[in-house]
C-alpha cells in the first residue's frame, strides 16, 4: 500500500512536493496549464493544513546546468496567479539561494526551487542522485510525490529523496496509481482500450500486455497503417512501419485465438500532402490510394468506434486517431473523446496527446472518469512496467 498526505503530519514541517510542471512555452508564455492546475489539489491541502512547501519540478531539457529558457519563473507565476498568492522562485537548485528561500518560509507558504534539471545529478548516476538528494533532505522533513509525469524515472527528485524523508504519494499520485490499478486487475467489462499515435511501436508492449485483459482493442492514428498493411492493404503514402508488420500479424492472431475484437478502421480520410490546405478525400481504408497519406478515421469508422464504446464499462483512449492540430484532421479524435464523455462507465484518458487533444478542442475534462498527466508514464503502466517513482513509496 502507498500511504496518501492525509497519514502525514505537516503541521510546521518543510515539505518538499515533487510536482509536474513541465508546461509547453512559447515565447516564455505558458501554452497549456493543465499540469499546472493538477498540481494545486496537493499542495492547497497542505499549505491549508500549515505546511512549509517546497516545490520541485523541472521544465524541458536544459542539460545538467542552468540555462535562462528552460527557468520554472513562468511556472512559478501562474502557479502564484491560481493559488492566489506568491510562489518565491529560488535561483539555484539547492545551493545558498534554496537554502534562504526555505529558511524563510512559514507555516501556510508555497515556494519552488530552480529547474531540478539544471544540476546533472537530478538525472545522473546512483552516486550523484543520491549526494542531491541528501542536500535537500538535510534542509527539509517530509517529501510528497505528486509528479505522475516522471513516476517512470529513477531520478534524484523523484526515486532518491524519497529514500532519505519519510514520504506520502500526494492526491495526483495516489489518484492515478488507484484508476491504473482498478483498469489493469479488475475493470468491468466490456472493457475497451482505444489506441491511436503515429507509431506501432510505441505501443506494441502496451498491446502484449493488455491483449488478454480487454475485449476490444480499437486502432487509429497513424499506427492503423501499419496493421492495414499486415492484413495486405494498400496504405499509399502514409506512415508505415514496414518492420513491425509481422509484430502486428502476431497480435491480430493472438487477438483471435484469446477472442479479442480488434477494430480498425473501414474509412479513412487522406490527404496529397501533410498540410493544412491539403487536397482531401475518404477512402475505403483497404485501397488508399499511391501518392496519398491518411491523416484522420474517417466517418463510417468514427461510427463503428462510437458503436464500440457506447455500452463498454470501462474505456481507456491513449493516442489521438489523426492529425488534430489541423482541423481538417480533427474530428475522429474529438468523436472518440464525445464518446466517452457520453459513456457512464469509467472513461481513462492517458495522458500525453490525447490530453493535450482534450484541451485543444474545448472538450469539457470533468466528463471523463480520470484524465493522467503523464503520457510515458501512463504508458508503462499499461505496459505492466514496475515504476520506480511509486515502487519508492510502498516501503512505509
Amino acid at each position: 500500500m502507498i500511504r496518501g498526505i492525509d497519514d502525514l503530519e505537516v503541521s510546521g514541517k518543510v515539505v518538499f512536493v515533487r510536482c509536474d510542471l513541465n508546461v509547453p512555452l512559447e515565447n516564455g508564455q505558458i501554452t497549456d496549464d493543465g499540469r499546472i492546475r493538477a498540481s494545486l489539489a496537493t499542495l492547497t491541502n497542505l499549505s491549508s493544513r500549515g505546511a512549509r512547501v517546497v516545490v520541485l519540478a523541472h521544465l524541458g531539457r536544459p542539460d545538467g546546468k542552468p540555462d535562462e529558457k528552460f527557468s520554472l519563473a513562468p511556472a512559478a507565476i501562474r502557479l502564484g496567479e491560481l493559488l492566489g498568492s506568491e510562489v518565491v522562485l529560488a535561483a539555484d537548485v539547492c545551493g545558498e539561494s534554496a537554502k534562504e528561500t526555505v529558511s524563510a518560509l512559514t507555516n501556510g507558504q508555497i515556494a519552488m526551487l530552480e529547474n531540478v534539471r539544471f544540476d546533472a545529478r537530478e538525472t545522473g548516476d546512483e552516486t550523484g542522485r543520491k549526494q542531491l538528494a541528501k542536500t535537500w533532505a538535510a534542509l527539509g522533513d517530509l517529501y510528497v510525490s505528486d509528479g505522475f509525469g516522471v513516476v517512470h524515472r529513477k531520478q534524484a527528485s523523484v526515486t532518491d529523496l524519497a529514500s532519505e524523508l519519510p514520504h506520502a504519494a500526494g492526491l495526483l499520485v495516489k489518484a492515478e496509481a488507484d484508476v491504473f490499478a482498478k483498469v489493469l486487475q479488475n475493470p468491468d467489462r466490456p472493457y475497451a482500450v482505444v489506441l491511436g499515435g503515429s507509431k506501432v511501436s510505441d505501443k506494441l508492449k502496451v498491446m502484449d500486455n493488455l491483449i488478454s485483459n480487454v475485449d476490444r482493442l480499437l486502432i487509429g492514428g497513424g499506427m492503423c497503417f501499419t496493421f492495414l498493411a499486415a492484413k495486405g492493404y494498400s496504405v499509399g503514402s502514409s506512415l508505415l512501419e514496414t518492420d513491425q508488420v509481422q509484430n502486428v500479424k502476431e497480435i491480430l492472431d493472438r487477438a483471435k485465438q484469446l477472442n479479442v475484437e480488434i477494430v480498425l478502421p473501414v474509412d479513412i480520410i487522406v490527404a496529397d500532402a501533410f498540410a493544412a490546405d491539403a487536397n482531401t478525400k475518404c477512402v475505403v481504408a483497404q485501397d488508399i490510394p499511391d501518392g496519398w497519406m491518411g491523416l484522420d478515421i474517417g466517418p463510417a469508422t468514427i461510427d463503428l468506434f462510437e458503436q464500440n464504446l457506447s455500452d463498454a464499462k470501462t474505456v481507456i483512449w491513449n493516442g489521438p486517431m489523426g492529425v488534430f492540430e489541423m482541423s481538417a484532421f480533427a474530428s475522429g479524435t474529438k468523436a472518440v473523446a464525445l464518446a466517452m464523455t457520453k459513456n457512464s462507465g469509467m472513461t481513462v484518458v492517458g495522458g500525453g496527446d490525447s490530453a493535450a487533444a482534450i484541451r485543444l478542442l474545448g472538450i469539457d475534462e470533468s466528463k471523463f472518469s480520470h484524465i493522467s498527466t503523464g503520457g510515458g508514464a501512463s504508458l508503462e503502466f499499461l505496459e505492466g512496467k514496475e515504476l520506480p517513482g511509486l515502487s519508492v513509496l510502498e516501503d512505509n
